[in-house]
């Protein structure tokens, strides 16, 4: 049964303004329609059993509290007004009718419906992946009970993604071993690039984390129902008493097949710059979405960053209240491994070159990315702000020529370059 914190007495089957899902997208979209002057119903609906919290801190701290991980406390809802229906799934969307059905049967009128339901973590497919103490994380829940069982034992963590890799620097104070699996050739490659990649590779040898490289896990083996031992496609065999898996995520829209909303091939909601499905009245953001990327052309793309959720929320709100905002945001991202900070802008998707300013060795450096002529991306450590005023320069539209990049000169970040 769904669990209502409400500003009122009890609750009614209907709602002006209705949220599936309460990340950073759905959370700020109903902070925005209050700050915005919105004084009708707002109801925002989660499966979790907690209040809206920040997500990415999970696998950064695995042993954060839920109210350590708190966005707002529960006096704020009660302040402005936000139902929050914690343990809600919704199970049907009836665009028709504008109603949406709960799992437990409970049915909710909208007049104005925001989708953010985010994405479930990709799970192994291998013999044995029912064995006991391999975890995907997604709630506070996962994130504690890995490091409860990680401390003083053998742990492997699959998949060198971010996730992966701050789940793997978070344990290696606390595990006896940290192993990570991964299929590429080095962490980060698809992201960072190879010679970014091998230098935080570096960085995590040089604190304990052994790497088993482009290889996968075949098999998970148990010994009384836990798990023993993980087999590797290269017949490697590692030692593990934990397993964290972090291979990426799908979009959660299942609910939404039978809809008439649009689902790309993927299973993700494309939206237009408002954040506006195909259906009048319905909206979309975060994780489950994608949208058109106003500084690379409006190329269709998803991107899964807590930044751009919080933009999106924002702009969804905006044109609920007929304001005619579109979505114009640099991506820009940041994670910390090791007491080091690495900050990302841009959407380097396909770049072709990799430029690298400072000392990859000492990881002080900033590494630019391109395809053909243009900067699409850009990366830092212990380079501070140059990450920020690169984003600066792709935001106001102005491109960024590779051949600003080659020679050092960073004169261009205040205009002074060719």
């Amino acid at each position: 049964m769904a669990k209502c914190i409400s500003p009122s007495a009890g609750h009614s089957g209907s709602t002006n303004v209705l949220i599936v899902g309460a990340g950073a997208a759905g959370l700020v979209c109903a902070e925005t329609l209050r700050q915005e002057g919105f004084s009708d119903r707002i109801v925002l609906c989660t499966l979790d059993r907690h209040l809206p919290y920040d997500r990415p801190k999970l696998s950064k701290s695995l042993d954060a509290q839920p109210e350590q991980l708190a966005l707002r406390p529960k006096e704020f809802f009660r302040a402005y007004g936000i139902e929050v229906l914690t343990e809600a799934q919704v199970v049907t969307v009836d665009v028709r009718n504008k109603k949406v059905v709960f799992k437990d049967g409970f049915k909710l009128e909208y007049s104005k419906l925001l989708l953010a339901p985010g994405s479930s973590p990709k799970t192994l497919s291998c013999k044995g992946k029912e064995v006991e103490n391999v975890f995907t994380i997604r709630t506070p829940e996962d994130a504690n009970r890995v490091v409860r069982l990680a401390r003083g034992r053998n742990t492997v963590v699959v998949g060198a993604g971010f996730l992966g890799m701050e789940v793997a620097a978070y344990l290696t104070e606390k595990a006896h071993s940290v192993s990570v699996v991964e299929l590429e050739e080095t962490p980060f490659r698809r992201f960072l690039g190879e010679r970014v990649g091998r230098a935080l590779m570096k960085m995590f040898e040089n604190n304990r984390v052994k790497f088993y490289m482009q290889t996968e896990v075949s098999e998970l083996r148990a010994q009384e129902g836990k798990l023993k031992e993980v087999v590797l496609k290269s017949s490697k065999v590692v030692r593990a008493d934990v397993c964290v898996v972090g291979i990426g995520a799908v979009p959660s829209t299942g609910f939404l097949r039978q809809s008439g909303i649009g689902l790309d091939s993927r299973g993700f909601i494309p939206v237009n710059k408002m954040m506006q499905t195909n259906v009048p009245g319905v909206f979309a953001a975060g994780d489950a979405v994608t949208f058109p990327l106003a500084w690379r052309n409006n190329r269709k793309v998803n991107i899964p960053h807590w930044q751009m959720a919080h933009a999106q929320g924002r702009v969804a709100a905006q044109n609920m209240l007929a304001q005619e905002a579109e979505i114009c945001t640099v991506p820009y991202l940041w994670t910390a491994m090791f007491g080091k900070s690495l900050r990302y802008a841009g959407y380097g998707e396909g770049f072709d070159d990799v430029i690298i300013q400072g000392d990859l060795e000492e990881l002080k450096f900033v590494a630019f990315y391109t395809k053909g002529d243009e900067v699409i991306a850009v990366a830092s450590m212990n380079y501070d702000p140059i990450v920020s005023k690169v984003a600066e320069v792709l935001a106001s539209g102005r491109a960024i020529r590779k051949r600003e990049v080659e020679t050092g000169d960073m004169s261009w970040l205040t205009g002074k370059g060719s």
